[in-house]
């Protein structure tokens, strides 16, 4: 049997390739709006960064969101993103140490 190809994202920040499960998504979503995509369904444009806050610090200051999402960024809307990021990455991180455990 053929082993299944994973599907490789590239982080906007450090410009790495990672499997998709491990990097967080950004989407803008066809309603204009910005938001972190854990499930990484959400309908819209999507942007991968790696769970690192330097990565989300880097990707802010190079406007590497913008030009991903195809779309300016608000300052107030880097601040939201900020905190969810925040808040994201301790589940994010515990989410993929519970996939190492089961593989």
């Amino acid at each position: 049997m053929k082993p299944r190809k994973i599907p490789l994202r590239k982080c906007i920040a450090c410009q790495e390739m990672m499997p998709k499960k491990e990097l967080i998504r950004i989407v803008r979503t066809p309603t204009e709006e910005i938001l972190i995509d854990l499930t990484g369904k959400k309908a819209g444009r999507g942007a991968y960064l790696c769970g690192k806050v330097s990565c989300f610090r880097l990707a802010q200051k190079s406007k590497a969101f913008e030009r991903a999402l195809k779309q300016p960024v608000a300052a107030e809307i880097y601040e939201q993103l900020e905190q969810d990021f925040l808040g994201v990455q301790d589940e994010f991180l515990a989410r993929g140490e519970q996939s190492d455990d089961e593989g």
